[in-house]
């Protein structure tokens, strides 16, 4: 491992594009707003961007509903925008990844038209028809099965009624969608996020799904024939193939439903080069945060993802609650930065959202401002997730920088605190904790490639460290509002160790003191001895 792969050693970012940067004044981010953000991306220290949905689409399910994927919706700019998003993220050291919506197509797409026509049109068996449906639900709600009445048969959507699901067993379709792969590879793409990639296949007898306790219908199913289905795996090999024909590019999967060690079961040197495992995103209504569940979280990683297999870090993304809400009180960083830092010195690719690094909070919206579908579905048990997509927050501005006229989504009202400028001038800001810790990594190899091993420390506190050849990095993360005390084991060498990052200040010493929610990051150049609990701070 001593290339430098930017998708393994780098940090990729994540932008909801119609929430970044809006250049034409219509109150939605498109393709320009993001190239005029580019050297900002550059002064954070980013090597790859992925966007989220860029096609033309309904926005039934706010771009997951595509109606052409070889285009870009007039929205967001054009085809020959989006090249010169290419060059110019290229020209500033950077790659491009992009959101492969393949799993399903918007039902007014032009293949579901001709397929919903007529059943004896020879697009009919590109999508999944029934004359009786079987017992399976839909994620978002409800039957997964629609009466069609012009055909008078039931067709399938995992998600929206509006979203209807391919068949991938059909050769036809099969070499149409990675001839979108090659379309977009052909244009100078570097990667793609593969959406829901383990529902591609289904049962091929359609059997009902076993039962199970749940809350919705959905939930009240062992989800064992609508996905993860044998056909996948050559179907990665096939679509590895054609991306090994191509210099350095990358395929990440976001596994559904399925358990967390499935995603390393899709990786390898003949399958993706990674897949989402969501280790510390737990469900999208319950999110533990203990130094004692997050070492669990790791131990049980760094397990399933041993040898080659190469994880990835999220802590966000545009389906969850930003960080901070989940884990912060009130306008208080500390706890965003102890996530960041686990983000960014965690063996594994990490996933960056927008306006993470700036610490944006949920933007809180009444029931009637709910655009999301479950959210206005499920409300108030689930508001959906329009609360981590609003814009980003440039400046303290009317509408934060993001435009110059009313947002899709209403900004943050904090905004006029929280925003970059005002952070980019604070040397304590989450954002400048980010921009360093970011610097570190691509100093250091031993963040980037080396392995991660566990030490014992006090209740309340997580320390391990990252070791390579000639390098050990100490990470020790106080979780507490209260000081607790470390011991160098005996016989170290404190001068050995160098403090490299640190939101307090030390002195080489045997005894570490950690101040409330204090991170302290070390590096010595000789292998390192373990970290104690000093006997009064053990439970």
């Amino acid at each position: 491992m001593e290339k430098y792969l930017w998708w393994r050693d780098g940090v990729i970012y994540q932008i909801y594009p119609r929430s970044f940067m809006d250049s034409n004044g219509d109150g939605l981010g498109d393709l320009q707003g993001i190239l005029s953000r580019l050297d900002y991306l550059v002064e954070l220290g980013i090597d790859a961007i992925w966007l989220s949905p860029i096609y033309p689409s309904p926005d039934a399910d706010f771009g997951y509903d595509v109606t052409d994927h070889t285009a870009i919706d007039p929205r967001f700019g054009t085809l020959a925008d989006f090249d010169q998003l290419v060059a110019e993220t290229h020209r500033h050291g950077m790659h491009i990844i992009l959101d492969m919506v393949m799993n399903h197509t918007s039902d007014q797409h032009a293949w579901f038209r001709e397929s919903r026509s007529s059943r004896d049109n020879p697009k009919r068996d590109w999508y999944l028809w029934r004359d009786r449906p079987n017992n399976w639900e839909a994620s978002f709600g409800g039957r997964a099965w629609e009466y069609d009445r012009t055909s008078a048969q039931y067709y399938y959507h995992m998600f929206l009624k509006e979203q209807p699901d391919l068949n991938w067993r059909n050769p036809q379709v099969r070499k149409a969608q990675l001839e979108v792969f090659r379309f977009w590879l052909e244009r100078g793409v570097d990667g793609f996020r593969l959406d829901v990639f383990n529902m591609y296949f289904k049962d091929a007898a359609f059997r009902d799904n076993p039962r199970q306790f749940g809350l919705r219908g959905f939930d009240r199913q062992k989800h064992v024939y609508d996905c993860d289905q044998p056909e996948m795996l050559p179907l990665t090999q096939e679509l590895r193939a054609m991306l090994d024909s191509y210099p350095e590019r990358y395929a990440v999967g976001e596994i559904f439903l399925s358990p967390t060690g499935r995603a390393a079961e899709y990786i390898g040197d003949q399958k993706l080069h990674a897949a989402f495992s969501f280790d510390f995103t737990a469900s999208e209504l319950f999110f533990p945060w203990s130094p004692a569940w997050v070492r669990k979280q790791i131990e049980r990683r760094e397990a399933l993802f041993a040898g080659e297999r190469w994880p990835t870090t999220v802590f966000a993304n545009h389906d969850l609650p930003r960080t901070a809400s989940r884990y912060c009180r009130g306008e208080d960083d500390a706890q965003a930065k102890l996530a960041m830092t686990l983000l960014l010195t965690l063996r594994g690719t990490p996933f960056l959202y927008y306006g993470e690094e700036i610490g944006m909070r949920d933007v809180p919206l009444r029931r009637e401002e709910i655009q999301d579908p479950p959210g206005k579905r499920y409300w108030p048990f689930y508001k959906g997730r329009d609360g981590c997509r609003a814009p980003m927050q440039w400046d303290g501005s009317e509408y934060a920088g993001f435009s110059t006229v009313k947002p899709w989504l209403r900004v943050h009202p904090d905004h006029f605190q929280r925003n970059l400028a005002a952070q980019r001038s604070n040397p304590d800001s989450l954002f400048n904790w980010t921009r360093k810790l970011i610097a570190l990594r691509k100093e250091i190899p031993a963040l980037r490639k080396g392995e991660f091993v566990s030490l014992a420390s006090p209740s309340g506190t997580l320390v391990y460290q990252r070791r390579s050849a000639g390098q050990t990095v100490q990470v020790m993360l106080n979780f507490t509002r209260k000081p607790i005390q470390l011991q160098i084991e005996a016989g170290a060498e404190p001068e050995k160790w160098t403090p490299l990052l640190s939101t307090g200040f030390h002195e080489n010493s045997r005894s570490w003191i950690l101040k409330p929610n204090e991170i302290v990051v070390l590096l010595s150049t000789q292998p390192a001895p373990p970290v104690k609990a000093s006997p009064q701070e053990k439970r």
